[in-house]
């Protein structure tokens, strides 16, 4: 190996430490884990199915703010619950869209998330009509055709309601999206909610603010709070997976 090259090589072994460590966000404070009960999901890894998992939604899907593509939340759950699932074939599509309201989302349902057969569909809706104000009425009858359609084909639904943010937290009302969300999960068999907004108010309790998972616009997440929405999410799946399924066994 000439001068320059074995030089070339002990300047790159000596960088591959540094470039482990910025990829590594910092950890996630505690936060209670709420698990969601996906039947389907439950059945296709106690069959030994590829797991298929859509997430549906705006920006925040899409991972807006995420230095990578990879690290929006979508990718890091997929990396999760392959590592949680040895042997199991798990695909998460990021099927986000930046700017999409809840009527957007529905006019692609079919495309974008039925023709896809998950399992799984996670839904992320609320933010951008809480920012635009949409009218409440509108947004419930979107939001439960939209269940109806994923629950008629078969599909288990975990609704994601809203991060805490500045930008939505100076819009009026905007809690009555989040409150939306809640009730639907609640009176839709087979929907659940994974609230972002009460794991993201843990967080602060454990002493790390709203703003240290958002980027300098004030509303999208940055890398740590993509990755820790994957944590929580993944978590909240094996926690709801029956006792006896192979995940759990292990």
């Amino acid at each position: 190996m000439t001068g320059w090259r074995a030089w070339l090589a002990a300047l790159l072994v000596g960088l591959l430490p540094a470039c482990a460590r910025a990829d590594e966000a910092p950890a996630c404070p505690p936060a209670p884990v709420v698990p969601i009960a996906a039947p389907r999901l439950a059945a296709a890894i106690a069959g030994g199915e590829e797991v298929r998992i859509v997430a549906l939604g705006s920006s925040s899907t899409a991972g807006a703010g995420a230095s990578l593509p990879w690290r929006a939340y979508p990718g890091r759950l997929e990396a999760r619950l392959r590592a949680a699932l040895p042997g199991t074939a798990v695909t998460v599509m990021n099927r986000g869209a930046g700017g999409e309201d809840a009527a957007h989302m529905l006019g692609r349902l079919e495309r974008d998330a039925v023709a896809e057969r998950p399992q799984l569909v996670i839904w992320q809706v609320g933010a951008n009509a809480a920012l635009r104000s949409m009218d409440r009425d509108s947004f419930r009858s979107f939001l439960r055709q939209g269940l109806l359609r994923l629950r008629v084909a078969g599909i288990d639904v975990v609704l994601m309601d809203n991060q805490r943010a500045p930008r939505i937290a100076a819009r009026p009302g905007h809690r009555d999206y989040d409150t939306m969300l809640a009730e639907a999960a609640a009176g839709v068999p087979g929907v659940v909610l994974f609230s972002r907004g009460a794991l993201m108010d843990a967080w602060a309790a454990n002493g790390v603010p709203n703003e240290a998972f958002l980027i300098s616009d004030n509303l999208h997440h940055n890398d740590r709070g993509y990755a820790c929405i994957a944590e929580a999410i993944s978590a909240a799946l094996m926690a709801g997976l029956p006792p006896g399924t192979p995940a759990q066994r292990r």
